[in-house]
Parts: C-alpha cells; structure tokens; sequence
C-alpha cells in the first residue's frame, strides 16, 4: 500500500510536483502558495485520492491509454489521434481577447450551450499573471477565462470540489498535459467507499504545453520590464524569435528568452506530454510556413475521442469555427516536437534516479518509450 507520505519523498522533493491541484481540495492538508503546492499537516493514511490521481505518482501509461482510447488509435509520438485540423473561432470577439485563434474558448461555449457540458473548470489568467481556477457555466464566465498563462495555477482543486458537492454530472476541464492525465486518473480509480464522482467529468480538452514558470519568478521578471497590473497578455513566439512577449496597453515588450528559461519550473523538466495525449480535444497554437503573424491568429486541433470528434462536427456545422487546410508536412512537424519533448523528459529522469532503465514515474510504462 502506499502512504501519502509518497507524495512528500516522491514527488516534491524530487521535484516532480507541476503545481496541477489534484491532490487539492479534498481535505485539509494539501494547498499551494503562490503555484507551489504544500502540505499543512501530516498523514499517515495509506491510501487516498490525493496520491491515487497525481500524475507525478507512478503511472502505467499504456494501460490507461487502453482503457479509455482503441488500440489502434495511439500513435506513438502524439497519443491518441482521429484528426488534426487548423481552426480558429468565426467570431472576432472571441479572436480579440484569445491566446491565438480563440478555438477553445468558441468549443467550450458549444459544448455548454449544445448540451455537452452543464460546468466548465478553466483558468483565468487575468492578463497571464496570477492565475486561479474557476467554475463556468455560462458564456461569459467563459469568455473572461481566455488567454493564456505561463504559471500554472492549482485549477484542479476547483473540480475537486465540484466533484464532492455533485451539483453538475457533466464538468469539461480544460488543463495542460499534467492535469488532463490528472483526470484521467481520477477516472481509472474510483474509491469505492468515498466516491470522487469521477464519473460527472463530461469532456477533456488540453493544450499544448512546453513548460510553466515559477509563480514569483516571472511576477518579477514582468516587474523588471512592464507594469505587471497593466500587462494584459503574454505570448512566446516560435524559437526563432527567441523571446517572451509582454502586451502592455498598445506596447509590446520583447523580452530575452535567456532570461525566461531559468524560471522553467522543475516538474516540467520530466514531463514527456507536449500536446495533452489524455483528452477529447488538445490545442495549441499553429505552427506552419505562413507568416507567425498570421499563424498567431489559428490553432492546432488534434481530434482524439469519438465525442471530441462529434464537437468539433457540430463546430463546423453551425459555423462556430473557421477551417483551413493542415500543410502537408504539419502532422510531421507535430510529431517531431512532440517526440523531441518525451527524449528530453526521458534523458532527465534517467539523470534524476541515476538509472537507464528507471523511469521515475514513468517505470510502469517503460516499454512504452523502449525505443528512446
């Protein structure tokens, strides 16, 4: 049996812990202060919600993937995969205020509006600084949740606790690689004498993620260059721009990416998710030959379940978003990226336990990435 002690001398203090919030809002002892999770009591219990769902606890990848998605779906370098479409929200009020073309933001409104979803757990980024997970069930909750942030925000806790209430039976999250797994743990182990509910979790929609920043740090760092209350959207170009970028009012501050990945936070040093392979949906923003200025305004749509597949149908039907044709080399260069990210996780974690063939939390699925 395991201890919640696990997640102390496994996941902490390794440092593995993403800051994702599934080991909150279950019960007193576990929290986070300014994106960093702490635990405020100690427990002796030697089992719990807390270490079942974390995705930083050993997790054997290939059987989950097999219980919730076919066979002879996965493919190796992105998981699960039925589609992968370039979109963008048809409305421009959306558009405006969106991280890049605004997908998500326009589906997760469908998915509300057209009976998908009755709640929506979302993190809003208040200008991409200071984030907080919310519960939305109306439009406008939605659209006050669109934009990005580079900390990440315990938005877990949030569907926690409306998992525990059982108010709403069918609750989309929206999460990066880390918390959408987080969700599908929670699916695969049910307690039997303490339901979690998991079953009122209706869809999963991820997105693309190379890594998060330390909560303090980049509060700082936006300090040095802006007025971090008037920063209203940050963004990081492709590599080649080499920068993060801060929109101030009309102004946008290019800052030195030298500066930014020093505040890479440790966990995502062994993530080996780029593009949420656990979802409905994933999304990202494009990446293609076009310009970055027009490449900004679409984003990256990998299609992965059946009823993720029906959403985006719907999506298309009633005009809610705009389509445009994948370059032919773009599921190559997704594929690519993606695989780049899991021999970087893989070479860390082998440097972290000392060990080739220790995968850290990934040893029950080690034949999954036999061939790296």
């Amino acid at each position: 049996m395991l201890s919640t002690i696990a997640l102390d001398t496994q996941v902490l203090r390794p440092g593995l812990c993403t800051g994702c919030g599934a080991c909150q809002g279950l019960c007193p002892y576990w929290g986070s202060v300014d994106g960093r999770t702490v635990c405020f009591f100690d427990c002796e219990r030697r089992d719990g919600r807390c270490q079942r769902f974390c995705p930083r606890m050993p997790t054997d990848l290939d059987a989950l993937r097999r219980q919730f998605f076919p066979a002879d779906s996965i493919l190796p370098e992105i998981g699960p995969f039925r589609g992968l479409y370039l979109t963008r929200a048809a409305d421009p009020g959306i558009r405006a205020k969106a991280q890049h073309g605004g997908s998500m933001t326009a589906l997760v409104e469908l998915a509300l509006a057209e009976g998908f979803l009755d709640a929506a757990v979302l993190t809003r980024s208040q200008g991409g600084l200071n984030p907080e997970g919310v519960l939305a069930t109306t439009p406008e909750e939605v659209r006050v949740c669109s934009g990005s942030s580079f900390q990440i925000p315990p938005t877990l806790a949030v569907l926690n606790q409306a998992l525990q209430e059982n108010r709403y039976h069918s609750i989309g999250v929206v999460g990066t690689p880390c918390k959408t797994l987080a969700v599908y743990k929670m699916r695969a182990n049910p307690l039997p004498d303490n339901d979690n509910h998991a079953g009122n979790i209706g869809m999963v929609f991820g997105l693309f993620c190379g890594w998060g920043l330390d909560w303090v740090g980049l509060k700082a760092l936006a300090a040095m260059h802006a007025d971090p209350e008037a920063v209203c959207h940050i963004d990081i170009p492709p590599s080649k721009y080499h920068s993060m970028e801060l929109q101030q009012g009309d102004e946008t501050i290019s800052v030195n990416l030298d500066n930014v990945t020093p505040l890479v936070r440790s966990g995502c040093h062994y993530c080996a998710d780029m593009t949420a392979e656990f979802a409905d949906l994933s999304i990202g923003g494009a990446r293609s030959a076009d310009d970055w200025e027009i490449d900004k305004g679409w984003n990256q749509v990998i299609v992965r379940s059946e009823k993720g597949e029906q959403l985006l149908d719907l999506a298309q039907e009633k005009g809610v978003l705009e389509f445009k044709d994948v370059p032919e080399t773009g599921l190559e260069k997704l594929k690519g990226a993606s695989l780049g990210k899991k021999r970087t996780a893989l070479k860390n974690l082998r440097q972290l336990t000392g060990s080739i063939q220790d995968l850290g939390y990934l040893t029950p699925s080690k034949d999954l990435f036999q061939n790296m």
